[in-house]
């Protein structure tokens, strides 16, 4: 589903990522690690278009899409979720997933303004799509009337994970998921993420430093240091290498 092949991204004299290459495959959870500043976000956002790497290919579903736009990637079937939360806070739980899905509406500005006809049926439909589809599915079902600001962290995490949702990713990228979240919060993101694996048949590429989740819910896991890749590979082949233990670690240990 998506091939990263020898990417390069610097910024100044930072060098964020150095010849990074893997594969998701489809329909499983690749997990990319590593310690603060090792490149991971930047990954994503190289993946995702918001930066453009000086060399390398970013391959998605057979096609190079890195002269791709952000919003050109979305409408393929890429979406992300963010570290810091990036929700509007004040609107609500529905509004905020109903923009993830603004890709699909077809109804011009005209129709959009006079919100009658087209517009208004495809609204309408959209609704019914994500309260069926996505808000039942995250169990938020209770406060999806209520403005996120009023929510606690872990439920402006899953809010977020139900915008991506709309936007029906064929490739989902999930930006630290439960990072601050307490034990059960933790527990139950790991129970939505593997659940939209199976009922969606979602590609997920996931950048977490809880070592728990991933060698639970990863199928495979690319390790990477100062923007340089040190390993990948099953999570107990990973667990056991011995760069992986000496960047986490340090050579000592």
């Amino acid at each position: 589903m998506l091939s990263v092949r020898d990417l390069y991204l610097s910024f100044g004299g930072i060098k964020a990522l150095q010849g990074v290459s893997f594969d998701a495959a489809p329909g499983q959870i690749t997990a990319i690690i590593g310690p603060n500043g090792a490149g991971k976000t930047s990954l994503f956002n190289a993946v995702s278009g918001f930066y453009r790497p000086e060399r390398g290919q970013v391959i998605f579903d057979g096609e190079d899409i890195g002269a791709l736009r952000p919003d050109r990637r979305a409408a393929l079937g890429i979406a992300r979720t963010f570290q810091n939360i990036a929700l509007f806070r004040g609107m609500s739980v529905l509004d905020n997933i109903k923009l993830g899905a603004h890709t699909r509406l077809d109804a011009g500005v005209f129709d959009a303004l006079l919100y009658f006809g087209r517009a208004r049926a495809e609204e309408l439909a959209l609704r019914r799509e994500i309260e069926e589809r996505v808000i039942d599915f995250l169990e938020l079902d209770l406060i999806r009337k209520a403005p996120v600001s009023a929510l606690p962290y872990g439920l402006q995490k899953r809010v977020e994970l139900g915008r991506a949702l709309a936007m029906r990713p064929r490739l989902l990228l999930l930006d630290e998921p439960v990072a601050g979240m307490n034990r059960e919060e933790t527990a139950d993101m790991a129970r939505f993420i593997l659940d939209v694996q199976e009922e969606f048949d979602t590609t997920i590429l996931l950048v977490e430093h809880d070592m728990h989740l991933v060698m639970d819910i990863c199928a495979h896991v690319v390790v990477l240091n100062f923007g340089q890749q040190i390993a990948a590979g099953p999570p107990e082949a990973v667990r056991r290498d011995a760069g992986v233990i000496e960047a986490y670690l340090g050579a000592a240990a």
